[in-house]
C-alpha cells in the first residue's frame, strides 16, 4: 500500500473520457467510457487515506472507501472489488448513476479545496475491471438458516435486501412485476446512461449466489402480501413508485402526451428506439416538449433527440435550480437540448384529430421564499405564448402503485401512498412486513433506496434469528 498523508496535495481531479456530442446524440451507446488502468491508478493516488474517513459516512450502504481506492493505487483490482462488495451488490450500478457529488464525494476532505476525489468513477472502474475478467468470484454463503424471505420488487432496494440476507443463509424469493429485473434500473434510465447488460450480469451474480427469482409476478394480483406471509417468514416490499404524476392541466388526454414512466418504458425495456426491428409502437416524433428538471426529465429529452427530435425541457424555475446531476445537465447541453427556464405549460391543445399540436406556456419570475426557502416562481401577467409540439412528455415525479396497500389490510400508507415504516429498520405497521425504497420515500435515488434496504436486511436478520 502506498504511504498515507505524506505527499503534496494533487487537486487535479483526473476526467473521464467520453464520446463527442456529435457521435453520441445519434446513438444509445454509453456516453461515458470510464477511467483507464494508468487514470484509475493516478486518480486513487491522489486519496489521503484519511485516519478519520468522512467519505464513508456519506455514502449510504457504508463502503469501506478509502480501503478500496488504497486497493486500486496498489494496482490490488481484485482486492478493490471484493471490499466493496462486501457492502455493495450493485457496484457497476452504483458507480454510474449515483449522485456522488451529493454522497460520499461531497463528504471528501479535498473538497474544501476543490479538488475531491472522484469516487464513483473508481468504484465503476473496479466494476467494469471485474467483469473484463470473465468469470467472478462468488463468495462463499454460510449454511441455511430454514428461514424464508419473499422480496417484492426486483429493483435497488429489493436486489440490496436479497443480497444481504442470502449471505447470512437464508433462503430469498424476489418476486418482480416486470418481465425483466432490475425496476427502475432497467424500465427508467436509458442505455446510454446505464447499459442493460450491466444491469443483468448484477442481478447474475444474485442468481448465482443463490437468490431465486420469479418475474411476472404481481403481488397484489397473482398473489397478496398475507398469501406470501403463509409461506414465508418475512416479506420485505420494494416495489418502487410506479405511479406518474401529471399536472392536471387542459389538454392532457391528448394522443402524443406522455408520462415520462411511458416513454422511458416504451424505449428502454420495450427497445422503442430499435423500431421497426423490436415492434414496440412509437411515433417519430419532430418537436418535443419534456417537462420537469430533475434526471428523468434529462432522460427523456436526451431519449427523444436520439430519435430525431427537437427537443425542449421546459422548466418553472432557472438553470441554477435545476435538480438533475450537474454531469448530465451538461450532458444534455452538449448534445442540443433547448432549455426554457422560469417557464410554465398551462394547457396543450390538439390538431383536431386527437393528436397534440401545441404547448401554451407561461413566462415566470421570481417572488417572495415559500416554506422551502426557495423564491417561488410565479407568472407574468400577460406573457402567454405556444410552443409547437407533436409530443409532451412530463416528467414531475411519481408516487407508489396503490395495488399492494389496497390488497394488504393494516398496511400504514402516507397522503402520497408511501408505505409508513420505522427509518432505521424499515419495519411497517404489519407484523413481519418490511419495506423500502421508493415505495417509502417517492421517487429518490438508487443508492438511497439500497441504504433502505441495507437496514431493512439487518432488522429481517435480527428477526429471524429470534425464531
Amino acid at each position: 500500500m502506498p504511504e498515507p498523508n505524506k505527499k503534496k496535495l494533487d487537486l487535479h481531479r483526473r476526467e473521464m473520457p467520453k464520446r463527442s456530442p456529435e457521435v453520441r446524440r445519434r446513438n444509445f451507446n454509453e456516453v461515458a467510457l470510464g477511467y483507464p488502468v494508468e487514470t484509475a491508478v493516478e486518480e486513487a493516488l491522489r486519496c489521503l487515506n484519511c485516519p478519520k474517513p468522512s467519505c464513508i459516512s456519506g455514502c449510504p450502504v457504508e463502503i469501506d472507501i478509502p480501503r478500496f481506492i488504497q486497493c486500486i493505487a496498489a494496482k490490488d483490482f481484485a482486492a478493490g472489488i471484493r471490499v466493496i462488495k462486501e457492502k455493495n451488490c450493485l457496484p457497476a450500478v452504483c458507480g454510474r448513476v449515483c449522485p456522488q457529488e451529493e454522497q460520499c464525494e461531497a463528504a471528501c476532505l479535498l473538497k474544501k479545496r476543490g479538488g475531491q476525489i472522484a469516487i464513483g468513477r473508481l468504484e465503476r472502474f473496479l466494476a467494469d475491471w471485474e467483469a473484463a475478467q470473465g468469470e467472478r468470484e462468488i463468495p462463499p454463503v454460510p449454511s441455511p438458516t430454514g428461514r424464508k424471505v419473499a422480496v417484492v420488487g426486483g429493483g435497488p432496494a429489493g436486489l440490496t435486501v436479497a443480497g444481504d440476507l442470502i449471505r447470512l443463509g437464508h433462503a430469498v424469493t424476489i418476486f418482480e412485476a416486470l418481465h425483466k429485473m432490475g425496476g427502475v434500473l432497467v424500465y427508467g434510465i436509458p442505455e446510454f446512461r446505464l447499459p442493460k447488460a450491466i444491469v443483468h450480469r448484477e442481478v447474475d451474480y444474485l442468481r448465482r449466489l443463490g437468490v431465486h427469482i420469479v418475474t411476472d409476478f404481481v403481488v397484489g394480483k397473482t398473489r397478496t402480501v398475507d398469501s406470501l406471509l403463509e409461506e414465508y417468514d418475512a416479506v420485505f416490499i420494494g416495489s418502487g413508485a410506479g405511479l406518474p404524476w401529471f399536472m392536471k392541466i387542459p389538454g392532457e388526454n391528448l394522443n402524443g402526451v406522455y408520462s415520462a414512466n411511458e416513454y422511458l418504458t416504451r424505449m428502454n425495456l420495450m427497445k422503442g428506439f430499435l423500431f421497426p426491428k423490436f415492434r414496440t409502437p412509437i411515433k417519430e416524433h419532430k418537436r418535443v416538449g419534456v417537462i420537469g428538471g430533475g434526471n428523468v426529465a434529462m432522460d427523456c429529452a436526451r431519449t427523444a433527440l436520439r430519435l430525431g427530435a427537437e427537443v425542449r425541457i421546459v422548466y418553472r424555475r432557472p438553470r441554477e435550480e435545476l435538480p438533475a446531476r450537474a454531469e448530465e445537465i451538461e450532458n444534455a447541453e452538449e448534445e442540443g437540448v433547448i432549455f426554457d427556464f422560469l417557464t410554465l405549460p398551462v394547457r396543450y391543445l390538439g390538431d383536431g384529430n386527437g393528436w397534440v399540436n401545441e404547448m401554451e406556456c407561461l413566462r415566470m419570475k421570481l417572488g417572495e421564499p415559500d416554506a422551502s426557502g426557495r423564491r417561488r416562481p410565479i407568472p407574468i401577467e400577460g406573457s402567454e405564448y405556444r410552443l409547437p409540439v407533436d409530443a409532451v412528455v412530463c416528467a414531475i415525479g411519481n408516487s407508489p402503485n396503490p395495488l399492494i396497500a389496497a390488497t394488504t389490510p393494516g398496511l400504514e400508507v402516507g397522503k402520497n401512498g408511501n408505505i409508513v415504516v420505522d427509518e432505521e429498520t424499515g419495519k411497517t405497521s404489519r407484523e413481519r412486513v418490511w419495506a423500502g425504497g421508493d415505495v417509502v420515500t417517492g421517487a429518490a435515488t438508487v443508492i438511497l433506496a439500497m441504504g433502505a434496504g441495507r437496514k431493512a436486511a439487518r432488522s429481517i436478520h435480527e428477526y429471524l434469528c429470534s425464531l
